[in-house]
C-alpha cells in the first residue's frame, strides 16, 4: 500500500539498535510518510536528536516537562495527531513501563494517552527477551491489541547469539504498511498453505520439490493486511514469517492435512503449497547404504488436502481456492482439476523449465472459476497476492 500522506510518531528507545531508526525514517520519508520522533533520554546516548531531526525534517521531542511544548499539552497532541505510533527499538524497560501503565517520561506518557494503534519492535539481550517478566509483558501488550514485530534471531551487539535483534528496516516497513492498511476482511478467518512438503525415505534422504513458498507467503501477508486472522501452514522454506500471521510449520503432507483440519472452521482457504503426490510406502529407520543393487522404492499416495477441505462435510470454508502447477495444457488441466477437487477457484500457473515460476519472484496466473478462465498478465508474486485478495474481498462482500 502507499504511505503517501500518512503520519508516523516514532518513539526511539535506548538501545544500540536505535541506529536503524535513521534508515527507517529515511525509507518512510521516501514513501511520502511524515515522521515525527520522540527520543527517550537513553536513546540520545545512541543517536543524536540532530540526526533524527535532519532525516525527519521535523522537531524531535525529548522532555515531558518542556515549557514550550507542554504549554500546548504536547504529550496529548503528539499522541493523537499520528496515524500510527511505532516504538523501535522497544527495550525491556520500555515494554515493562508500557505494560504497567506508567507515565514517568514523555515516551511512556504519550503511549498511555494515545487513542491510535501502536506497533512495537523489541530489541534486547537474548536472556532479557526470554526472561519470564519480559514474556509476561509481551503477552500483556499483545492482549491489549498492540502489534509486536520481532525480535529477530542472530548475532547480538553484546556478543551473544539468539533472539533479540531489531528486525530489519524492510520488515518493519512491511509491518507499518500492514498496520495502516484498510481492513475489509476484519472479522474473517483464513487458512493458507505454502511451500513444499518433504516426504522421508530414510533419516537422511527425502522426496521434495522446488517450491520456494514465496507465493503462498505473499498471499498470507496480503490477507493479513486486509484484516483477516490468518493461519499459514508452511512446509520447509527460507521465506520469513509474514507479519501478523500465525504460522504452523510442517514437513509432510500428512502433517499439513492435520494442521489444516485443526485450523477449521475458516471463511477463506487458499491452498498454494506444492504438496507431494506420493510418499515412500516404507520409510527406513536407518540410512540406506550404497553398495550392491540400488534399493527399490514403492510409493503410496499422499492425502488430497485440497479435496478433503473443499468437500468437508461440516466445516467447508465459504471460499476454497486451489493452485494448479502445470507444465502443459495449463488451463484445460486446471479446469478439470477444479471440478475434480470441488473447490471454488483454481489459480493455474505454468511451472515448466524456463518459466522461472518455482523460486522466482513473478508468476503468470489463469484464474479459473465456474464462469471460465481469466488470464492475468505476468506479475510479481506480491502483486498476484494483492490481486487475489481484492477478488476475495469482492466475492465475500
Amino acid at each position: 500500500m502507499s504511505l503517501q500522506g500518512r503520519r508516523i510518531l516514532l518513539i526511539v528507545g535506548g538501545g544500540i539498535a536505535a541506529y536503524k531508526c535513521l534508515e527507517l525514517i529515511r525509507r518512510l520519508r521516501d514513501r511520502g510518510c511524515a515522521v515525527r520522533t520522540v527520543a527517550t533520554k537513553a536513546a540520545t546516548e545512541f543517536v543524536t536528536p540532530l540526526s533524527l531531526a535532519s532525516l525527519s525534517e521535523d522537531k524531535v521531542y525529548t522532555e515531558l516537562f518542556s515549557l514550550t511544548d507542554e504549554s500546548e499539552m504536547g504529550h496529548i497532541r503528539l499522541s493523537r495527531e499520528a496515524d500510527l505510533i511505532v516504538v523501535a527499538p522497544a527495550t525491556a524497560d520500555l515494554m515493562a513501563r508500557m505494560a504497567a501503565g506508567m507515565a514517568n517520561d514523555l515516551a511512556s506518557t504519550v503511549l498511555l494517552a494515545t487513542d491510535k494503534p501502536v506497533l512495537i519492535a523489541p530489541s534486547m539481550n537474548v536472556q532479557m527477551w526470554q526472561h519470564a517478566a519480559t514474556q509476561a509483558n509481551r503477552a500483556t501488550l499483545a492482549a491489549r491489541g498492540i502489534t509486536i514485530v520481532g525480535p529477530a534471531a542472530g548475532d547480538l551487539a553484546c556478543g551473544e547469539v539468539g533472539s533479540g535483534r531489531l528486525v530489519e528496516v524492510p520488515e518493519l516497513i512491511q509491518a507499518i504498511e500492514t498496520a495502516l492498511s484498510p481492513r475489509p476482511l476484519a472479522g474473517r478467518t483464513a487458512l493458507v498453505t505454502s511451500g513444499p512438503t518433504w516426504e522421508p525415505i530414510d533419516p537422511v534422504r527425502l522426496i521434495a520439490n522446488r517450491s520456494s513458498g514465496k507465493q503462498g507467503h505473499a498471499i498470507a501477508a496480503a490477507l493479513a493486511r486486509a484484516g483477516a486472522a490468518v493461519t499459514l501452514v508452511s512446509g520447509p522454506t527460507a521465506e520469513p514469517d509474514p507479519v501478523g500471521v500465525t504460522v504452523q510449520r510442517i514437513e509432510t503432507a500428512a502433517e499439513m492435512l492435520a494442521a489444516c483440519q485443526q485450523a477449521l472452521p475458516v471463511d477463506i482457504a487458499v491452498f498454494a503449497a506444492a504438496v507431494a503426490d506420493w510418499r515412500a510406502d516404507t520409510v527406513s529407520t536407518q540410512k540406506l547404504k550404497k553398495g550392491g543393487e540400488p534399493p527399490t522404492l514403492t510409493f503410496a499416495p499422499n492425502p488430497d488436502i485440497l479435496a478433503t477441505i473443499a468437500q468437508h462435510p461440516t466445516s467447508r470454508p465459504r471460499l476454497v481456492i486451489g493452485f494448479a502447477a502445470e507444465t502443459e495444457a495449463v488451463v484445460e488441466q486446471a479446469t478439470a482439476k477444479r471440478l475434480r477437487k470441488g473447490c471454488d477457484w483454481i489459480l493455474a500457473n505454468d511451472v515448466g523449465l524456463g518459466t522461472g515460476t518455482f523460486g522466482g519472484d513473478a508468476n503468470t496466473i489463469h484464474l479459473i472459476d465456474a464462469d471460465g478462465a481469466e488470464a492475468w498478465p505476468r506479475l510479481a508474486k506480491v502483486e498476484v497476492a494483492t490481486r487475489l485478495v481484492d477478488r476475495i474481498i469482492a466475492a465475500l462482500a
